[in-house]
């Protein structure tokens, strides 16, 4: 069967992702020439079709996009619209009949999770789910048990690799950097391993609260709103093999060994804090030990990375909105000019958001007399974020049956089980004053001599 699609149905199309992510991308895949099928929205809003493409016009606009731009028309025209209860089969059966004649469909659910299997049973019904493929959104499950529940519900219906899971952070342009600067470059890739590195820091720092979204929050935390995925998948594209050959397909085999051999947490290995003013938000519990910030130490059980400390943190509240890779050096073995303790480590930076930077700061002897060491940064990469949204290369990426960006269900249930061991009220939650970068507790987790690096503004 062709890779082609003949239709993308989009389950939850009223609702706000698709209204801040999903039309302007569909008007970038339009643009690209990837998208050129009927776009069936479904949702329940009591709507038509003039106006779920009002709502279309109203995404645009709203994400800085002209209406009146002929890919922004053309993508306005290729909208179909059906609504109706997703609890009801009748719903499906126009769906099937807004498709038409063709035969292999993208579904699309941006809905939560526990619609998954209620929408896939619907698909069957209508006869639809042979040769289908099916983007999810995450979270996918809360936690082991019920990620692999979630697994069994949609396999009754679909195969793993019609299953296209979304993380989109792996569609971030800076994220793919990190994997094209580490196998492009010979001079990079023989220094990362554990005989060169000395630690690995990830941070994801957040300067914002949770604004209106405490009930949400209340229920998820850092650690499966970030921790769990996209720190992982990130740290995954840091340390997995180089995929072999000269494609990226079996880039997803090389990540799932590498989370695989990542060991569980345990609270030694955790801290959680809650920025000061947490539980005042509309929505949270007044006793809430939901933790806003999180910071982990990991260890990696390969060849390539044994003994070698991993260190990520996440919060909100911090003093700035960036994340950040930093890979840290082993001192020289032996102090030629007796300048303990002021030896250097050289360090390479993978700048994640909000731009995309990569730098290495190596030292040099600063000017006059005797051996005191100048640090000087080589930046060699700063530009913008992608102008490729990442749901246009994600989306598009499942239309052309691309699977490379999309998480796979042994990876994701790799990371819960890394995770698992921590949820809850395993591990005590710390108070930490907003624009602060944390708990002290975290320090704990550190080597010995080293410290957090702090990303700039």
């Amino acid at each position: 069967m062709s890779d082609k699609v003949d239709a993308l149905v989009i389950f939850g199309a009223t609702g706000d992702l698709a209204k801040i992510e999903t039309f302007p991308a569909l008007v970038g895949l339009v643009k690209r020439g990837v998208l050129d099928v009927p776009v069936v929205g479904v949702a329940k809003s009591g709507w038509g079709l003039e106006q779920f493409r009002d709502y279309a016009t109203a995404s645009l606009k709203l994400n800085g996009m002209d209406p009146a731009d002929p890919d922004a028309v053309k993508m306005l025209s290729l909208l179909r619209y059906v609504d109706g209860d997703l609890g009801d089969d009748a719903t499906y059966k126009a769906m099937s009949d807004q498709i038409g004649a063709g035969q292999q469909v993208l579904f699309y659910m941006e809905v939560p999770a526990q619609l998954f299997g209620r929408i896939a049973q619907g698909i069957a019904t209508a006869e639809r789910a042979r040769g289908a493929r099916v983007m999810v959104e995450k979270p996918f499950g809360i936690n082991l048990a019920s990620s692999r529940q979630l697994n069994d519900t949609m396999h009754r219906y679909f195969d793993e690799e019609a299953i296209f899971r979304v993380d989109d952070w792996l569609a971030f342009d800076p994220v793919e950097n990190v994997l094209f600067v580490r196998f492009a470059n010979t001079v990079i890739e023989p220094v990362l391993n554990r005989n060169y590195v000395d630690n690995i820091q990830i941070t994801m720092s957040e300067a914002f609260d949770v604004s209106d979204r405490g009930r949400f929050y209340d229920r998820t935390g850092a650690i499966r709103d970030v921790l769990q995925n996209h720190m992982l998948q990130v740290l995954a594209t840091v340390l997995a093999e180089p995929p072999p050959g000269r494609h990226l397909r079996s880039w997803r085999d090389a990540k799932h060994q590498v989370v695989a051999a990542l060991s569980p947490l345990t609270p030694q290995d955790t801290v959680r804090g809650q920025y000061e003013g947490y539980r005042q938000v509309e929505g949270v519990a007044a006793d809430s030990t939901v933790e806003t910030y999180v910071a982990v130490r990991l260890s990696a059980d390969t060849w390539r990375w044994a003994g070698v400390p991993i260190l990520i943190r996440a919060g909100k509240c911090m003093p700035v909105t960036a994340t950040e890779i930093v890979i840290t050096f082993k001192a020289p073995p032996q102090d030629v000019f007796g300048i303990e303790p002021m030896v250097p480590e050289d360090t390479l930076k993978f700048r994640i958001w909000p731009e995309t930077a990569v730098s290495f700061t190596v030292h040099g002897k600063k000017p006059g007399a005797g051996w005191e060491p100048q640090a000087e940064e080589l930046a060699f990469a700063q530009q913008p974020g992608s102008d490729i949204r990442p749901y246009d290369r994600l989306i598009g990426a499942a239309l052309d049956g691309d699977r490379w960006l999309f998480a796979r269900q042994d990876t994701v249930e790799a990371a819960w089980e890394i995770v698992d061991p921590v949820l809850g009220d395993v591990v005590p939650v710390h108070p930490y004053a907003r624009g602060s970068w944390g708990p002290a507790e975290a320090d704990r987790l550190l080597p010995d001599r080293d410290a957090w690096h702090d990303p700039p503004a």
